[in-house]
Parts: C-alpha cells; structure tokens; sequence
C-alpha cells in the first residue's frame, strides 16, 4: 500500500467526519508516514504515545507497521457521549493496540519498540518532559528511535502576531471558556529545545527540520507566500521534526548533581542556591 493509499484509507474509515483535513493529509500524515519508512522496515513496532484517536497511528497501521497506542482519552471532545466509542472501536477496526492511559504504569514490555513517537505532545505537558521521556525510551529497543513533532514557538506567524501586539500563546478565549484541567499549550519549542533535549536524553539526533503541520490554521491564498518564505527561511516553519537514535548503552539520566542543578538554576534567577 502507497502512503497516499493508507492517507486515503484512514480518512474513509475515520468515525469523526471533517477531522482530517486535505491540508494536514499532505503535512503531517504524509511527514510522519514517509518518516517512518525511511528509518524502518514494514513490520516494525510503534509507540504512538498520546495518539488521540489514532488517525496518524492508523496510517502507519496501514503502511505495514504494527502499532501500539497510549492515550488517556480526556480531552473535551473526547468525552462527548459516543465519541470514546468511537474511537476504541475505530482502533480496533485497524489493528491498533489501543491502551486507555490510568494512574498506573504503562502496560508495555522495555525494550520492545523500535520507534516510540510523540506527535503534538510535549507541549501539553506542564512539568519537564524529562521522566516521561526517560520512562518512554526504556521501551525501546537498543538502538531504537524517538521520533517527536511540536509547534514552533517563533514561527512566522507567532513572530508577525508579536509584532502587532498580538498574544504567541493560545488564544485567551479559548483558554478562559475551557472546561476543566486545561489541556491547552503550556510551552512550545525552538530549535536549540530539541538540540538540547537530545543532549540530556543521550541521543543522536538523525534529523531535525521544520515543517509544515499547520496549513489549515492559514487562509488559502496565505500559504503559498507561506511555503516561499519558508523554504528560505527554515526555522519560520510551524512546527519542528525530530528523529532520534539511541546511543549504545543507553541508560535513563532523570537527576543531575546537586552543585549542576544550582549552577543551572542560579541562570534562571539572582538567588544563589548554593548558599
């Protein structure tokens, strides 16, 4: 099956009609499905960790890869009556292994995936990053790929709305009217984030590009001025792509010694907490 085969199959079988929009079928599905065949074979395992309802992870279903899921389900349109369902029921229509997050431990073997992705994650989460990704490498296999997507914090867009006045995070009427924990944006990232997570995660960065995951949120007539700009100017993409090696003998790193932690701390503030 072609990629643009699998694009086409996971839009058809999709429960929830307009959510897979033509725009972010040639961004990000077709980004993170030609990923995926270029750094692993047809019958490989894949983490999809906070796959939501697992319309990317079903094109990689599709495409020959066998994949796992991890989503707690709890975003607001998730909990709409039906629609949990719908999306259990789509996963297992595809062949997902689809595993509802809890308080717990998450349900799989170390060691056992040969990519573990985050698409759209990071920059939900209010704390570090730091044992979550730790804790999600442990699944994978020597050797194996992290492979992560985020928005862009200085994007063309984000730099043009600061010029104007206007707000870089989310907008203030979404935030306010949100029901519940608010599970919106909380820190997107620049370039030098990744390079540096990569560096704390004892990873070999492979690929790290801007790309295009947002045209939808562009007026048509926006984007090809969009796209010109932006294959010049690189880092004014929307979002940021990250793929990831494993070093050999990998092993998770979630403290660092009390006299570093200050030494970056004091950077952060006048207080000198080696005191």
């Amino acid at each position: 099956m072609t990629v643009d085969e699998a694009i086409r199959r996971a839009v058809e079988e999709f429960p929830f009609e307009g959510y897979i929009l033509p725009e972010i079928a040639k961004g990000a599905y077709l980004n993170i499905a030609n990923i995926a065949l270029r750094y692993l074979q047809p019958g490989s395992t894949i983490l999809d960790f906070g796959s939501g309802p697992c319309d990317k992870t079903a094109v990689l279903q599709f495409l020959g890869f066998h994949c796992s899921a991890y989503d707690d389900l709890q975003d607001y349109w998730h909990q709409i009556e039906g629609n949990r369902e719908k999306i259990l029921s789509f996963a297992k229509k595809c062949g997902i292994d689809f595993k509802q997050a809890d308080a717990g431990m998450m349900p799989f073997d170390k060691n056992s995936f040969d990519m573990v992705m985050l698409h759209d994650v990071l920059e939900h989460l209010h704390d570090s990053p730091r044992d979550l990704l730790n804790d999600l490498l442990e699944l994978a296999k020597p050797n194996g790929l992290l492979f992560v997507t985020v928005p862009n914090a200085v994007n063309i867009k984000r730099r043009i709305d600061v010029l104007f006045g206007k707000t870089n995070m989310p907008r203030f009427q979404g935030y306010y009217w949100y029901p519940g924990t608010w599970r919106g944006h909380i820190r997107e990232y620049v370039r030098n984030d990744l390079v540096e997570l990569s560096e704390y995660l004892n990873l070999e960065v492979l690929e790290l590009r801007g790309c295009d995951h947002m045209l939808d949120k562009l007026h048509s007539s926006l984007r090809p001025v969009y796209l010109l700009l932006t294959s010049i100017f690189r880092e004014w993409k929307d979002s940021w792509l990250l793929v990831a090696r494993k070093r050999g003998g990998w092993s998770a790193k979630k403290t660092l010694p009390q006299n570093e932690l200050f030494r970056i701390l004091g950077k952060m503030t006048a207080y000198d907490y080696a005191k």
